[in-house]
């Protein structure tokens, strides 16, 4: 087991309310799980991805990494997590526009203190692993959406992390380029086996998933996998029409 989670909460002071953003979480991720998190705006799906990711703490309940409780860590270990066994992907890409795709995937190394020759060396290798080898000299703007946020994942994964965490990653694309893009994360993580963490919006992309759950109010509501039941996607559909306030 990679991840246990419980009753992980998340409290924040917004013009002096309290909002639970995570209201008791209790979750198991096994290592090379494809997990997706949906939810409806503001159910606490980001927030869980951050805490997973170590980008944040819990305010209460127990957050384990293997074995170890994240909010306990100190800034120094999280660190350290954060560059080594992990991965980010976004959905504005995140690209520095100045830099050519090779150089923003080099920027990943740079806190490693790798040599230059051998920087550009990984980083052309990632590149080449997302079909990306042609374009390594272009800027962003030189670059469709599709193929920015293939530098992105070459960025998340030129360190070869343990975890991979994507959010929103389709959400700035059209459709086929979505699915292309899914397709290739779906292909990386069986060659790789590393964990793949995605939150996203978009019912198509979570039924990629082994496995699925959905947040509403901070809380976990739904966890299956899609083989699970022929009715998943239905059930699913049906509760984000809900949130969205569809009849």
């Amino acid at each position: 087991m990679l991840y246990e989670l419980t009753q992980v909460t998340k409290r924040y002071t917004q013009r002096r309310k309290q909002v639970d953003a995570l209201a008791g979480i209790d979750l198991t991720i096994d290592e090379g799980e494809f997990l997706a998190i949906q939810g409806s705006t503001g159910s606490g799906k980001t927030t869980l991805l951050q805490m997973l990711g170590a980008m944040d703490r819990p305010s209460g309940g127990h957050l384990l990494f293997e074995g170890r409780d994240l909010a306990k860590l100190g800034e120094g270990d999280l660190s350290e997590l954060r560059s080594h066994s992990f991965g980010f992907i976004f959905q504005a890409f995140n690209l520095i526009p100045t830099l050519t795709a090779q150089e923003n995937v080099e920027t990943a190394l740079v806190p490693w203190h790798v040599g230059a020759a051998e920087r550009r060396g990984k980083a052309e290798e990632a590149l080449a692993g997302v079909g990306l080898a042609d374009r390594a000299k272009h800027i962003p703007s030189e670059l469709s959406g599709g193929e920015q946020q293939r530098v992105a994942i070459a960025r998340a994964l030129v360190r070869s992390p343990r975890v991979i965490f994507a959010d929103e990653p389709t959400g700035n694309l059209d459709e086929r380029t979505r699915d292309d893009i899914i397709g290739l994360l779906e292909q990386l993580w069986r060659e790789r086996g590393q964990t793949l963490i995605v939150v996203t919006h978009d019912t198509w992309v979570a039924s990629r998933a082994s496995r699925r759950i959905w947040l509403d109010r901070g809380r976990i509501e739904e966890q299956e996998a899609p083989d699970d039941d022929s009715d998943l996607d239905a059930r699913f559909l049906a509760q984000a029409g809900v949130a969205a306030g569809v009849k």
